[in-house]
């Protein structure tokens, strides 16, 4: 069961293709809804009894999922700048056990990477099975910052039939996009039949709050490293970025790999979300210790006893 209602964690659950807009989302849950659906209290201490629940249930099936050793657990967060994805892999994963997770942050491509295919550097970073990968950025920048930037393209040094034409206008053709979406969806599907849970958080913050954000880390000297000149070209670019978001999410959000859209305008809440569905989902594959034999168990008499006639 959800420690949160179905309904709320329900609709923040994408429906993917045609179906998908994100006029039909929330950047902030009004107060009043907050205090309906989870109770006052929750407001009142920012969601900290709830999130320290989440994280408990979390550190229990994170320890549950390295035990039973069949599943992998994929989550990837992304998000428009200052949304909060650092904060929210640290405060959601803070309980979990460091051995059983691990966290990778995908920058602007090496040349390395660059000679490969676009997925290739997201695929070496894989979970393994008993652990949880998380993926601050991802292989969706590929349909997202370089959707908006095509002139990034030129750096990837695609064969002739793989950039298909270029209209007049720069921009490619709805169908190299789609090609992508199709890489996405069958390599995700591919991921899941052998094993990993894909969970997709886009986390949605709001211009004004973001600007506001923006404003607090050129105010405050010790939050003045977090900003970027390049953040503000970016933020020119907000109806470009929207429109990228909602064609991938509505072409990538699947029954085996979901999109959530997250309200990212309250941090705690969004927080919240996160560690509620993360945990439920690892509890609802209904994994269990691994059992001994009975020949193994009738050997613990002689172990225990074994133990016992140590000299002190």
């Amino acid at each position: 069961m959800f420690l949160l209602p179905d309904k709320l964690i329900n609709r923040f659950r994408a429906a993917g293709q045609e179906k998908f807009r994100l006029r039909d989302y929330v950047t902030e849950l009004p107060a009043e809804r907050i205090a309906k659906e989870l109770g006052p209290e929750a407001i009142a201490d920012k969601g900290e009894k709830l999130l320290e629940t989440s994280r408990q249930r979390l550190s229990k099936a994170q320890e549950l999922l390295y035990a039973a050793d069949s599943y992998a657990v994929l989550l990837i967060f992304q998000a428009l700048d200052a949304a909060g994805k650092d904060g929210t892999i640290k405060h959601v994963m803070s309980g979990v056990n460091p051995q059983g997770c691990q966290v990778t942050s995908f920058k602007q491509p090496s040349h390395l990477e660059l000679d490969h295919d676009f997925l290739w550097r997201c695929n070496a970073a894989l979970p393994e099975r008993g652990r949880i990968g998380i993926f601050n950025r991802s292989y969706y920048e590929e349909v997202l910052v370089v959707r908006v930037h095509p002139e990034l393209l030129a750096n990837q040094k695609l064969p002739p039939p793989a950039q298909g034409q270029k209209p007049s206008s720069g921009k490619r053709e709805e169908s190299f996009w789609r090609e992508r979406y199709d890489s996405i969806n069958n390599f995700e599907r591919h991921l899941t039949n052998n094993g990993t849970v894909i969970l997709k958080f886009f986390l949605y913050l709001s211009k004004s709050e973001q600007k506001r954000r923006f404003l607090e880390r050129l105010d405050e000297p010790h939050k003045n490293w977090k900003f970027s000149a390049g953040d503000l070209v970016e933020r020119g670019r907000w109806d470009d970025y929207l429109s990228a978001y909602e064609k991938a999410i509505a072409a990538t959000s699947s029954e085996y790999a979901p999109w959530y859209v997250i309200p990212a305008d309250t941090k705690w809440l969004m927080r919240v979300l996160v560690a509620d569905i993360v945990a439920s989902t690892i509890h609802g594959l209904n994994l269990s210790y691994p059992q001994l034999t009975p020949a193994e168990l009738a050997k613990f008499a002689e172990y225990r006893q074994q133990l016992l006639s140590e000299p002190e």
